[in-house]
This record gives structure tokens, sequence and C-alpha cells, in this order.
């Protein structure tokens, strides 16, 4: 494989459970060096197609490949290639850091010498985990415990990262920090595939995503891109508004694509000017003027009620 191909190429991949469909024949190819997204809501196909991506699952049909080998047949070579990041993490609470790191590193058939030793202070480096190195796991902050779970995943010099959420839980200050390393990693030349429930994490670190809900691929592209070809490029976000503000607004304020949701009315439009001039004019209106972003995407391809 050379630098130009996908690392990842999936055509007409489907899952079944009995008559409930999981993945319904999407299509898809990720690009080396890059970091490449999953977005939808729950149930919507997404773990699933990690899980056979990485040959622990079975597809019922189509093809897929990764590193221009086919899954399953060459499955347990793939993942020797690959560093997993779970959503949850699953580090051994009886060990220190650098015994995490070790026991991890058997698992690919490292040998525990001079060469592993070597590396494994350059993931606690790259972690920020140096000065921890022999503390207990469960002595660890959230933030540090996620930083581990990534370095271990880097144990094994994996060409494909894949992870799971990276960074629930976490407050900003841990996420700034993953999302720098996360960068890092992607400027090394790894590549990157992620799922997340954060709109603005997509954004800052997706070079391409897809959409996915009800196990089909509704859209691909760059967040710039879908954010282009699916909103308008400003919201207005009116809070606190009653059936009666709503309609007053309604007839006021024209030139835009309006959302109801509870007591939140979004308007989406070309020109915020006139819609702005007016709601100023309102002193009793609360509101917010920004840029659309692609969490406005994502609610518009996929729908605002509630999931399970």
């Amino acid at each position: 494989m050379n630098n130009t191909d996908p690392i990842i190429t999936a055509k007409q991949l489907e899952k079944h459970y009995g008559d409930y469909v999981a993945v319904a024949g999407i299509d898809f190819t990720i690009p080396r060096g890059k970091c490449f997204g999953f977005l939808g809501p729950n149930g919507a196909g997404k773990t699933t197609t990690l899980r056979m991506l990485l040959g622990l699952t079975p597809f019922s049909s189509g093809e897929l490949s990764v590193f221009d080998m086919p899954i399953p047949d060459r499955s347990r070579e793939i993942r020797a290639r690959i560093g997993t990041v779970p959503q949850a993490d699953n580090l051994d609470p009886d060990f220190t850091i650098v015994e995490n790191l070790r026991m991890y590193a058997r698992y690919f058939g490292l040998k525990l010498d001079a060469a592993l030793e070597q590396r494994i202070d350059t993931l606690l480096d790259f972690a920020s985990l140096t000065e921890r190195r022999n503390a207990r796991t469960d002595t660890l902050s959230g933030g540090m415990q996620r930083r581990l779970t990534i370095a271990r995943a880097l144990i094994n010099d994996p060409d494909l990262i894949i992870l799971d959420e990276p960074t629930t839980g976490l407050d900003p200050q841990a996420r700034h920090v993953i999302w720098s390393r996360l960068n890092e990693l992607r400027d090394q030349g790894k590549t990157l595939l992620l799922t997340t429930h954060y709109m603005e994490e997509a954004e800052r670190l997706c070079d391409e995503l897809v959409i996915m809900d009800h196990g089909k691929i509704l859209d691909q592209g760059s967040p710039a891109e879908l954010i282009k070809r699916h909103v308008e490029p400003e919201v207005i976000e009116l809070r606190g508004c009653d059936k009666e503000t709503v309609n007053a607004v309604r007839s006021k304020v024209t030139d835009c694509r309006m959302e109801h949701l509870g007591n939140s009315l979004y308007c989406y439009t070309h020109d915020s000017g006139p819609q702005l001039e007016y709601l100023r004019s309102e002193h009793d209106l609360t509101f917010m003027h920004r840029p659309a972003g692609l969490e406005d995407v994502f609610l518009k391809l996929t729908g605002r009620e509630l999931r399970d």
C-alpha cells in the first residue's frame, strides 16, 4: 500500500441481527494520514461498524478491507497494526501506569527489552505522565486515565488508531489536552478513526466525516463542506419563547428558515441584518447570534427528537 491508497475500504457493508438491520449497505473509504469521523445518534450503527473493522463482529454481506487486506481472512494481521481507544477505560487498577503499558505490550508479543522501555518512556512523555509512571491507575484523574489509554493504544506503533468517544466525561481542560495529542498523532502521519458526540470535537479534529442514522450514511465530507451544503451560514437562537412570542417572531422575521423546539426558536439565514434589527428592538427577547456549525447539520439530518 502506498501513501495515496485508502487505509480502509468498505463496499455495500451490511450487518443484520435477525430482522434488525444495524448497518444497511454502506460505502466509504478512509484516506491514509487523516482523521476520519463517524457521527450519528445512538443506534445509528457506528459501534457496529467499528467492531466490523476490527474483525470482532462478522458482517452479513459486502466487502471490507483494511491495509488492503480483506476482513475476516486476515483480521489478526490487521489488528496487529491497529491501536484502539475504547469508549470506557479498561485499565488494570492493580498495576501501575508503566506496568499497564508493559502488560499491553505483551498482548502484541513485544519483547520486554530496552527498546520497549525506551518506547514506554516516549509514550509517557507524550501523555504527560512521566512523573506518575509508578502510580496505580486508580489514583489518576479521569483525564490522566484517558491519556494513559491513548498511550497504551500506541504501544505497538500502529498505523491506524480507532478512538471511540475519546473525551466523553472529561472537563474542558482535559479535552483540549487530548485534542492536542491527537493532532500531534495525525501530524506524525497516523490515521485516526473517531466516533464522538461532541460536534466541536469533530469540527476541530476531523478532516472528513460521515453522518450515520438507522444504519445508513446520510452524507460525507469535511465539516466545512457539510455545513455549506446543508445549512445557512448564520443562526439566531431565541430562548424562553412561548407560543405567542414564536407567532410574533414568525410574523415579523422573514428570509430565514425556522425550527421551533420546546421554548427555543432557531432562525437560519444568509443575511441576519434585518432579523437582528427587529430582535434588538424587542427588549424582552433573549437571543444569540452565531455562525452555523456541524451540530446544526447533524440535527437537520438526524432530527431533534430524543434517542434512547
